[in-house]
């Protein structure tokens, strides 16, 4: 069956202007989820859904279709990224078996093996398959702020050794796999017969500000992500 990435990548970006085009680690930053896409040998398509013209032309540059642009009123800040990837499904008349991927455009530590897993998982059964990271100390002794300082957010935990405490995860942010139907539902929750790819804690990051980009580009060198062939 086929199978289709959709990299849901708008122009507009506050903290970090035109961050889905900007250079990181010598390439456009959308090039690198595109290429990790390609690699994976399991998508037939690679779409890119965006508002803006300069990014349709990295993501063609780059071997990515851009079948259309985005409506303006799905292209803001306030928009969900399941509307975004329903509407990009409709647009490209996809069957309801189809494996789908939304994968981020700032997602450049994902890996063309995180992709072909995230597959075997969707074809094991699962409803969704997301990329998680474990919190790195135990969430059950998580401190909470309040007018009198700090208190014990579960007091119950506090006293237990952290080897005794479940692992907790959280979403990595860099993609989540689903069928077109689950896309196009309404009221669909990814956290509904999730299964998730576990990232080591280098891969796992966020880059939402400039220290952040920093540091993710510091990250990736490190862990070799930034050889990967063009």
């Amino acid at each position: 069956m086929s199978a289709v990435a959709i990299i849901p990548a708008r122009g507009g970006s506050k903290r970090i202007p035109f961050k889905n085009g900007r250079d990181f680690c010598g390439r456009p930053m959308l090039a690198w989820p595109i290429g990790a896409a390609r690699d994976s040998d399991f998508f037939d398509r690679i779409v890119v859904s965006t508002d803006d013209a300069r990014l349709a032309e990295l993501a063609r540059a780059e071997g990515a279709e851009v079948p259309f642009l985005r409506d303006a009123a799905l292209a803001d800040d306030h928009t969900g990224t399941t509307e975004v990837i329903a509407d990009a499904v409709a647009h490209l008349g996809l069957a309801p078996e189809t494996p789908v991927a939304c994968l981020y455009p700032t997602a450049a530590f994902t890996t063309a093996d995180d992709l072909r897993e995230a597959a075997r998982r969707l074809d094991d059964g699962a409803t969704w398959v997301f990329a998680a990271a474990e919190f790195p100390a135990p969430i059950d002794r998580a401190y909470i702020r309040t007018n009198a300082g700090f208190s014990a957010r579960w007091p119950d935990a506090m006293p237990r050794r952290s080897q005794d405490l479940p692992a907790a995860y959280y979403d990595a942010g860099q993609f989540y796999l689903a069928r077109a139907a689950t896309w196009t539902t309404p009221g669909a929750r990814v956290w509904d017969g999730a299964d998730a790819i576990v990232l080591p804690r280098l891969r796992a990051v966020d880059i939402d500000t400039p220290e952040e980009w920093d540091l993710a580009e510091a990250l990736f060198r490190l862990a070799g992500l930034a050889d990967r062939p063009n």
